[in-house]
C-alpha cells in the first residue's frame, strides 16, 4: 500500500522529470518533445475548456482554443523558475479562453472593460453556486469580483449579447407558444421590384410614344398583339415588328447602362 508521503514523493519525482524535459526542450527545440509534452497535458486543457462549455460556444471550438493556450504555455514556460508547469499552464489556458470570448463571442461590440467584467462575473457565479449550493445574490457576486452591485446588474444585461436568441425559440413559456420566427416579416417582392421598375421606366421613356404605348399595352396591360392592333389602328404584323424592334432597342440600352 502506498503511503501519503510516498505518493507525495512520486508527484515530486514527476515534476522534476517534467522540469528536466523542459530544460531539454529549451536546449534542442525538438518538435517531437514539444508534442509529447502537449499530449501529456491535453486532459488539463480539456478540463479548462469544459468550464466554459455553457456559454454558447461548441465544446470542440473551446478545446481548440484551450489547445492554443496550452501551446503558448509550453513555449513560454521557464523551467528555471521552479514552478510546476501545470500551475503555469492553467492561467495561460484560462486567459486564452477568456480572450476568445472577449474578442469573438459577442453579437454586439461592447467596451472591453464590460466584456472582461462579464467573464469574471460568469466565473464567480459558477464558483459561488458550488460553494453556497444556491444561486448567489448580486451583492455576493459584486463582492467576489470587486465591483459594485449596479455594475453587476448592468453586466447581466450585456451578458445576453454573447449569443442572440434563436428564432426557433418559443415566444413564451405556455404550451404551444409560437416560435419567434412567426413574428418576423416576410420578403416583399413588390419592394424588391421597385429598382427594376424605375430602370424600365427610364428605358421606356427613350422610345417614341407609339412604341412606348405598344410595349405598355403588351407587357403591363397583358393585351395580345391582335388586341393591341385594334387599339392603336395598325395591323398585327406591324405591331409584331414594332414590338420586336422596341425590345431590341431596350435590350441594347439596358446592356449599355450596365456596362
Amino acid at each position: 500500500m502506498t503511503t501519503p508521503s510516498a505518493g507525495g514523493e512520486g508527484v515530486a519525482r514527476d515534476q522534476v522529470a517534467m522540469q528536466a524535459r523542459f530544460v531539454e526542450y529549451r536546449r534542442t527545440q525538438s518538435r517531437a518533445l514539444r508534442n509529447e509534452i502537449i499530449e501529456e497535458h491535453l486532459p488539463l486543457a480539456h478540463y479548462v475548456a469544459r468550464r466554459f462549455a455553457r456559454r454558447g460556444e461548441p465544446i470542440d471550438d473551446l478545446r481548440q482554443v484551450a489547445l492554443v493556450g496550452l501551446l503558448k504555455a509550453v513555449e513560454r514556460f521557464d523551467p528555471d523558475r521552479g514552478v510546476a508547469f501545470s500551475s503555469f499552464a492553467m492561467p495561460t489556458i484560462l486567459g486564452e479562453l477568456r480572450r476568445h470570448f472577449r474578442d469573438k463571442g459577442w453579437t454586439v461590440r461592447v467596451p472591453r472593460r464590460i466584456q472582461e467584467l462579464v467573464l469574471a462575473i460568469d466565473a464567480a457565479v459558477a464558483d459561488l453556486t458550488q460553494e453556497l449550493q444556491r444561486v448567489p445574490t448580486p451583492a455576493e457576486i459584486a463582492h467576489r469580483v470587486g465591483a459594485d452591485e449596479e455594475a453587476v446588474l448592468e453586466c447581466a444585461e450585456f451578458g445576453t449579447l454573447y449569443r442572440p436568441a434563436s428564432i426557433d425559440a418559443p415566444m413564451g413559456s405556455e404550451p404551444g407558444a409560437k416560435p419567434a420566427q412567426a413574428a418576423l416579416g416576410v420578403e416583399d417582392r413588390e419592394i424588391l421590384a421597385v429598382e427594376d421598375r424605375a430602370a424600365v421606366a427610364e428605358l421606356l421613356a427613350l422610345l417614341p410614344e407609339r412604341e412606348r404605348t405598344i410595349v405598355s399595352l403588351r407587357f403591363l396591360d397583358g393585351l395580345t398583339q391582335s388586341e393591341i392592333a385594334a387599339r392603336v389602328g395598325l395591323s398585327q404584323m406591324h405591331v409584331s415588328r414594332l414590338l420586336s424592334r422596341s425590345l431590341e432597342q431596350l435590350g441594347r440600352r439596358a446592356f449599355a447602362t450596365q456596362a
